[in-house]
């Protein structure tokens, strides 16, 4: 199983209504991309100076059905909102064992 983590951290000055807008574009992706085995996301609770705005992590059967959730029209959509409000992503890929 390959997971699939990514950890966003939002430009100055966005507001709640255009993170609320992410998450639910974010909620909508495991019931429309059929590669997606588990999917979660959430908002940091620490908040302290090292950390992320938001976290995802989600599971997938192998690194092709990550990619071809990668190239899903919906994914494209939801990435679009990522750029336009995100300063930082980071992501790191694995095999779980």
């Amino acid at each position: 199983m390959l997971k699939h983590v990514v950890f966003f951290k939002f430009k100055g000055g966005i507001g709640e209504a255009e993170i609320e807008d992410l998450e639910k574009g974010l909620a909508a992706l495991s019931s429309a991309i059929p590669e997606i085995l588990s999917y979660e996301f959430g908002r940091d609770v620490v908040r302290s100076e090292r950390s992320y705005d938001l976290a995802l992590v989600s599971s997938f059967k192998d690194l092709e059905s990550m990619q071809l959730y990668q190239k899903h029209p919906e994914h494209q959509v939801v990435l679009k909102k990522v750029n336009e409000l995100c300063e930082s992503v980071l992501a790191v890929d694995y095999i779980s064992k």
